[in-house]
């Protein structure tokens, strides 16, 4: 099978963009990880898909976004997609609309393209109920901190595992989030995958390494759920500045230094939606010949 695809590109977290507005392609979770390999397919964090508005939606949405990690699985949100996904439908005359209502496995966006090129994403409101997250809370004590709590997860059962504190929260998807002094040195390749992978986290999780610079900055690097360290990721920005801001070490709004570039995060506080911000790349076209796989 012979498909056309978009290369994109959101402060370093890349996407193999497919269009599936006239029909689906029906690739199976193999086929998903042929697109994303750096060696023998396109290469990329995920493949981001766009699709008519479901048959049972809402009125007023005006597209379908689905995400698949590079693993193969499907998973409910991804932020830098998200102005990738308004750029490609924009550029690619899809829509008229600057704003558009866009249906994901978490709910609704909203994102917008602005003046400057810059894309802002409605990624909704955060998530705190720790099993809407999900996050398995039986035996563990809350530690306080500021106005919110963390918890103590134990990676590993050895005497002398490591410990590590981390603030638990949903942005459509789960993430487990660490203030960490430096996050050059954090220990994000060895405790990445630990915590992705801890059994409190029954779908896996996001593990965030925050670095807090000032009030209105940090640097971070993520570890992501199926994909493994990326250059940024969008919802674990949106995650980081929430925990920070909830626990009292940050403003409302946050400039994010990731390895691939700076989001802005905006939050006014429970209940209300998180806005982020930034820019979203076209690299290039083409075609591949994608091999029948299981």
């Amino acid at each position: 099978m012979r498909i056309r695809f978009t290369k994109m590109q959101g402060a370093g977290n890349d996407f193999v963009v497919l269009d599936e507005t006239r029909g689906t392609l029906g690739l199976s979770a193999a086929q998903y990880r042929f697109l994303a390999d750096r060696h023998f397919g396109v290469g990329a964090d995920q493949i981001l898909t766009v699709r008519p508005p479901p048959k049972d939606a809402a009125e007023g949405i005006d597209f379908q976004y689905v995400i698949h990690n590079a693993d193969g699985g499907e998973v409910e949100q991804c932020g830098n997609g998200a102005r990738c996904f308004m750029r490609f439908v924009s550029e690619h005359k899809l829509t008229e609309k600057t704003e558009v209502r866009v249906q994901t496995l978490a709910g609704v966006i909203a994102p917008r393209m602005g003046a400057d090129g810059r894309v802002t994403v409605d990624m909704g409101a955060p998530v705190f109920e720790a099993a809407r997250v999900p996050f398995d809370t039986a035996g563990l004590d809350p530690q306080p901190d500021g106005s919110w709590e963390k918890w103590h997860l134990a990676l590993g059962t050895r005497a002398g595992s490591a410990i590590v504190s981390v603030a638990v929260l949903s942005m459509g998807n789960p993430h487990a989030v660490q203030v960490v002094d430096n996050v050059d040195t954090a220990p994000v390749a060895e405790q990445g995958p630990q915590i992705e992978h801890h059994p409190r986290f029954p779908q896996r999780v996001n593990a965030g390494f925050m670095q807090v610079v000032d009030r209105t900055n940090v640097r971070l690097r993520v570890f992501e759920r199926g994909a493994g360290e990326t250059l940024a990721c969008g919802t674990g920005a949106c995650a980081a500045v929430v925990a920070g801001i909830r626990l009292g070490l940050l403003e409302r709004r946050v400039d994010v230094q990731t390895h691939g570039g700076v989001l802005t995060i905006e939050w006014q506080g429970e209940g209300q939606p998180v806005l982020m911000t930034g820019p979203a790349t076209t690299v290039f076209e083409g075609d591949i010949e994608v091999p029948e796989l299981p």
